[in-house]
């Protein structure tokens, strides 16, 4: 149980830094009033999964920086994908992620998410927002957003939940299906999970 609640975490924590940012907000900042923002869309809208999905993807868009997340969980791959191939990824990478946030929306609603400090990075427009996400009958999971700088803007790029990176579990996999079906054949695989859970299969 604890094993998927992490899997589940991994995927979708992105959820508790999703809302409109505000180019002065510092990453700590953009957490903590997050948080609180996110699980009441959850609850209000908990008998819309389709309003849900969009508001998700609303407050995802300003702060997910899904093109270099793409790119890394893509790894040596990304740079012989073309263009065209890189913008699909991209868009099913990030329909990939309100997917799997939406399949777990029942085991979060009671979720709180405890802010534990920030760690600079390896320069000035790095830094890691560590927390603590308690879930009811469950050891706190310790889970770190990594933020960089773009513009003006602090926008996420990778998490790490107990230790375990999003970007590089998802590179693993993404590899594995690369190596066997080529680029076009990963794009199939996720547009295929995506469709399939439009349609509640």
């Amino acid at each position: 149980m604890i094993k998927l609640v992490k899997q589940l975490l991994l995927a979708t924590s992105l959820s508790f830094v999703a809302h409109s940012a505000i180019a002065s907000d510092s990453p700590e900042q953009i957490v903590r009033s997050s948080s609180k923002d996110v699980l009441e869309i959850i609850k209000k809208n908990d008998k819309d999964p389709a309003k849900t999905r969009d508001l998700v993807d609303a407050r995802l868009s300003p702060l997910a920086d899904y093109k270099r997340m793409t790119a890394l969980a893509t790894g040596q791959y990304w740079k012989s994908a073309t263009t065209p191939q890189q913008e699909a990824l991209t868009n099913e990478f990030r329909a990939m992620l309100v997917r799997t946030y939406l399949s777990a929306l029942t085991v979060y609603k009671n979720a709180q998410i405890n802010i534990k400090g920030t760690r600079a990075g390896n320069d000035a427009d790095e830094q890691t927002v560590r927390t603590e996400v308690s879930l009811p009958g469950q050891k706190p999971i310790p889970l770190d957003f990594n933020f960089e700088k773009n513009g003006n803007e602090w926008k996420v790029y990778d998490i790490n939940v107990d230790g375990i990176s999003f970007i590089n579990n998802h590179r693993n996999q993404f590899g594995a299906v690369i190596r066997k079906d080529g680029i076009d054949g990963l794009i199939k695989q996720l547009a295929a999970r995506n469709n399939a859970a439009k349609q509640g299969k």
